[in-house]
């Protein structure tokens, strides 16, 4: 399955640097990160969260490089697995082809996910559906309802400084307590 995901090719003649899937899939991993799609620098890299926005979601998760990156703990599955492009406020949204197609196969491979953070509206509105809020700040606010199986948080990209300085109640309430469930779960990895 995961070599068929790498080799995936639906929406090529849609991404202008090509196909190049981003994702990391391991049958322990315990925390899911579902984002949006790889911006540039990932896209080159190949790795996920490679970037500006990875260093602040590792800084939100109180976790180093090392510990995110480690396959057995967390599993990255973006809406859209490649670079979509660019539009006029930023990026272009994940290629919808993405999601319905790989993601409930790629959930199967991981079985032992206890966690899944929803970054940003597209994570939410696939993974919520019809529980979700009126709006992506709405349905942060009330993260509190989706535990213990879901965190939806706010897309971590400096772009969303302004969203960040007008909603300080996310550092003041949501940071603590996704650093708090991210920390019970490494420690459960953590115990002999």
């Amino acid at each position: 399955m995961i070599n068929e995901v790498k080799a995936c090719r639906i929406c090529a003649g849609f991404l202008p640097l090509g196909p190049k899937p981003v994702f990391v899939v391991h049958p322990e991993a315990k925390i899911l990160v579902v984002g949006q799609a790889p911006g540039t620098k990932v896209h080159a890299t190949g790795i996920p969260w490679n970037d500006p926005s990875g260093d602040q979601l590792r800084r939100w998760l109180g976790v180093d490089r090392d510990t995110f990156y480690d396959p057995s703990i967390f599993g990255i599955v973006p809406m859209g697995f490649c670079y979509p492009g660019k539009g006029k406020g930023g990026d272009l949204p994940p290629r919808p082809e993405c999601a319905p197609t790989w993601h409930a196969k790629l959930l199967e491979l991981m079985p032992n996910l206890q966690l899944t953070l929803l970054i940003g509206q597209y994570a939410q509105k696939y993974y919520l559906g019809n529980v979700r809020k009126g709006s992506l700040t709405e349905t942060v606010r009330a993260f509190e309802s989706y535990l213990p199986r879901f965190i939806p948080l706010v897309h971590p990209s400096p772009r969303n400084k302004r969203w960040q300085k007008n909603n300080p109640w996310f550092e003041e309430k949501v940071v603590p307590i996704l650093q708090f469930e991210v920390g019970k779960i490494l420690q459960s990895v953590h115990e002999p």
